[in-house]
């Protein structure tokens, strides 16, 4: 079953020019098996009308506190209990200065004070307006009142200015829908995952580096934080968007990694090396560009530390699960590396495989243990993720029994 699977969401509407990605967001949250109904302020209503939201909703649209037909049964007090979750998006500077003020003065404030249901607001102004000092007081408050904050993001915007403001996109808002129903079995554990490939410069323009995309690793955050972790992401430079809710460290080199992996491991409870570092760096970085002058280069290669080995050696180390990109002989060379670094898990995958590992959108891997392995069949790698963080979950809560 979806985890939207009939959930009953109320949409509220006001008036900003995002208000064009709503009917998007309520066909996708339909697709999740979610029950939407819609409610507009009149703001909104300038943007967009509440016939476009009706027909992709399949349900009447709510636009008026003084609806004599729908106050006969008390409509917005029916709102109000019936929601298992109510989504503001747009949510601009006035909704939420009139919600944080407790005021009631038009069917969608009222409805927010009616509620006991749970409220998430997705920020959609200027950027001017979102650094204002009455905005982030007002956001302070309902931070405190457990209301829900999805965002802003940022870029340019409606106005031309470049900045925080941004409403999140459908993408987002409907994982971040997805991810408040999950359940939240990873609650209070803190993981810190290595992502992504990792540069070693060679001169001011050229570097060594391999052909990892942070996809796996940016899924397995992304589960995790589903699951109600934590999660710091140490990644290398990849081309793909951080989970939203993840603490980002974005690093370059294997020793950028190295030392922000021994500053984040030792408080945190599961640590995953997903992240393909390289093996060797260059001993003598040029500071200026390498000419072609010759038909052959030499470069003299040195070792780089060696990650997963060093936090494995802390002396409360977290649970510690490795990863091993493989060609042949996978299990053997897996539980080599188990061993040898002193792991609590390995997950091995064979990139040598076309349609899987490196730059694809999916995976399949073989999960060790010292005394077993589970194998996670080939699927989208965010599906994969899931499996994955579940698994990990699983043996992490035996070991501390």
């Amino acid at each position: 079953m979806q985890i939207l699977q009939d959930k009953k969401i109320v949409l509220g509407m006001s008036g900003g020019i995002a208000a064009y990605k709503i009917p998007e967001l309520v066909r996708r949250l339909k697709d999740q098996g979610a029950d939407v109904r819609v409610v507009m302020t009149e703001g909104a209503k300038a943007f967009i009308t509440p016939l476009t939201l009706q027909a992709v909703s399949g349900n009447a649209v709510a636009d008026s506190l003084l609806d004599t037909q729908a106050e006969l049964a008390m409509g917005h007090i029916e709102l109000a209990k019936w929601a298992d979750l109510i989504i503001i998006a747009p949510a601009t500077a006035d909704i939420i200065a009139r919600i944080t003020a407790g005021m009631a003065n038009d069917l969608l404030s009222t409805i927010c004070l009616a509620t006991s249901a749970p409220i998430a607001l997705a920020p959609a102004m200027n950027q001017q307006m979102w650094h204002a000092t009455a905005t982030q007081t007002n956001i302070t408050t309902l931070t405190e009142r457990n209301i829900k904050i999805w965002g802003p993001g940022s870029g340019e915007q409606a106005c031309g200015d470049i900045g925080l403001g941004r409403m999140l996109n459908v993408d987002e808002l409907v994982s971040l829908s997805h991810d408040f129903f999950c359940d939240k079995y990873l609650q209070g554990q803190h993981w810190v995952i290595t992502a992504g490939p990792t540069r070693e410069a060679i001169d001011p323009v050229r570097y060594i580096s391999n052909h990892s995309s942070g996809k796996m690793g940016y899924a397995i955050a992304h589960a995790a934080i589903r699951a109600g972790a934590k999660v710091t992401l140490i990644s290398g430079p990849v081309n793909i968007s951080a989970p939203v809710g993840c603490q980002l460290i974005s690093v370059i080199s294997a020793e950028d990694m190295h030392q922000q992996a021994l500053k984040f491991a030792p408080e945190s409870t599961t640590f995953i090396a997903c992240a393909a570092v390289a093996d060797y760096r260059v001993a003598n970085i040029a500071s200026q560009k390498i000419k072609k002058t010759n038909d052959a280069m030499h470069l003299e290669l040195v070792k780089n530390h060696d990650i997963v080995a060093d936090v494995a050696c802390l002396p409360n180390k977290p649970f510690m699960v490795g990863f091993a990109a493989e060609t042949q002989n996978i299990e053997a060379y897996a539980r080599g590396k188990l061993v040898r670094k002193n792991l609590d898990l390995i997950a091995a995958n064979d990139v040598a495989k076309s349609g899987q590992g490196f730059n694809s959108d999916d995976n399949a891997l073989m999960l060790y243990s010292a005394i077993d392995k589970t194998e996670i069949p080939l699927a989208n790698k965010q599906i994969v993720a899931q499996k994955l963080v579940s698994l990990i979950n699983q043996h992490y809560l035996a070991k501390q029994i």
